[in-house]
């Protein structure tokens, strides 16, 4: 089959590494892929947030299945365009979307299935706002409202950082994603991250994993889209997993359908875990970014019949087969990230290393000028690996960021602490 996948990041080129491992997978296409993507598969000019665009470009190239690999054309309404022409999508609805394009609209959800969530309130008003934070106290968690590419969160540990996250989300810092704000409790406890595939009715769930937000070693510095993650996630125990699908997940996916917005593809729920008991921080409805480079490095060439089995509601009868491993990905990102940073710098050394089963560079911020590969975002690689152990699997993926030549960049020397 014709196969496209949409987005540009370290998360599309993991999936299209595993969907080109599967013999069903004829031809593939990525839109608007990058440097390393190029590698394996075709890569094509195309304004994934058009609708339109989407649907004529998937029928002039034959295309059976389009995989929604970001956030953005989600919420834009690509999937709705897609299923109206008859094309089998992975990703859901505008309408499903919103558990992750609105924070307010999840916390309505969590209300109405009785979901364990952080308690909240949601504003639009910058004095009212800041009247709750007031009366609350510190630490607070501050979201702005829509999406944010990942940077719309602030723990606040201190009332001063509350506020002034207040003044930059109600005052137009994230635009329109910050018109709204959802304030809410500092859960305390360990983060994780459980991924889900739902056909609208059932679930099934295909791993977890655990990401490392901070910049820094020791979770220090400023919160980023994530600089590395492992799985699977031992906090996330079969129990704790257990509890997750049947207070929180399964009760928001029979949600979603009794209001007539069934939800299809995949649901990554944050939780945080603390006394053996699961709470929702936030869902996403796609797959994570670092998170997906370790998931399809331990799912390979199943990947894409799990998805096709979801875009098809045939989840009922689709099984994931595990093998007893550990996978683990560091993020190098550019000097100054998240804040400024320079573009352009030459990476060095990535001929040299192996792609295989158990070690991988995925591309995320990457441009190809002539034979160079150049840095041109934020977070640039994400250095993935795969071993017995989480110890073998994060040795594996270091040695391999020993090889980069690339001085404009940094990355955590740390990632997989918690687990070690």
């Amino acid at each position: 089959m014709n196969i496209l996948i949409l987005g540009s990041g370290g998360r599309e080129h993991a999936l299209a590494w595993a969907v080109m491992q599967n013999p069903k997978c004829d031809r593939l296409i990525v839109a608007p892929g990058n440097a390393g993507i190029a590698s394996v598969a075709e890569c094509a000019a195309l304004d994934i947030m058009n609708p339109d665009a989407v649907v004529d470009f998937a029928q002039n190239h034959s295309v059976d299945f389009v995989i929604v690999g970001p956030e953005d054309p989600l919420a834009a309404g690509v999937a709705d365009a897609l299923r109206a022409a008859g094309i089998l999508c992975f990703g859901p609805s505008a309408a499903a979307a919103r558990l992750e394009a609105s924070k307010s609209f999840t916390k309505e959800i969590c209300d109405a299935a009785n979901a364990p969530t952080a308690g909240y309130a949601h504003f639009t008003d910058l004095d009212a706002a800041k009247a709750y934070v007031e009366e609350q106290g510190a630490p607070i968690v501050i979201k702005a409202d829509g999406l944010a590419a990942g940077k719309g969160v602030v723990v606040a540990m201190d009332i001063a950082t509350a506020l002034d996250a207040l003044d930059d989300m109600l005052v137009g810092a994230f635009g329109d994603a910050g018109a709204e704000v959802v304030i809410e409790e500092f859960m305390e406890g360990e983060e994780a991250s459980y991924f889900v595939l739902s056909d609208g009715k059932t679930v099934l769930p295909i791993g977890t994993a655990q990401d490392h937000k901070r910049a820094f070693d020791g979770d220090e510095g400023p919160n980023t889209g994530g600089m590395g993650a492992y799985s699977p996630a031992p906090v996330l125990s079969d129990e704790i997993a257990a509890k997750a699908i049947a207070k929180i997940v399964q009760p928001t996916i029979d949600e979603m359908a009794r209001r007539g917005t069934p939800y299809q593809g995949v649901l990554y729920a944050g939780f945080m875990i603390k006394d053996g008991q699961p709470r929702l921080v936030e869902y996403n409805c796609r797959f994570g970014d670092p998170e997906c480079q370790v998931l399809m490095m331990r799912l390979g060439a199943q990947a894409l019949d799990l998805m096709l089995a979801c875009a098809e509601e045939r989840l009922a009868e689709a099984k994931v087969n595990w093998a007893d491993d550990h996978a683990i990905t560091v993020v190098m990102a550019s000097n100054g990230y998240p804040g400024a940073y320079e573009k352009g710098s030459v990476i060095g050394g990535l001929d040299e290393l192996p792609e295989d089963s158990s070690n991988m560079v995925f591309h995320a911020g990457t441009k190809a000028k002539g034979e160079q590969i150049t840095a041109v975002g934020g977070r640039v690689l994400s250095v993935t690996a795969r071993g017995a152990s989480l110890a073998e699997a994060r040795k594996r993926a270091y040695a391999m960021v020993e090889r980069i030549d690339w001085p404009e960049g940094f990355n955590r020397t740390d990632i997989g602490w918690r687990a070690l």
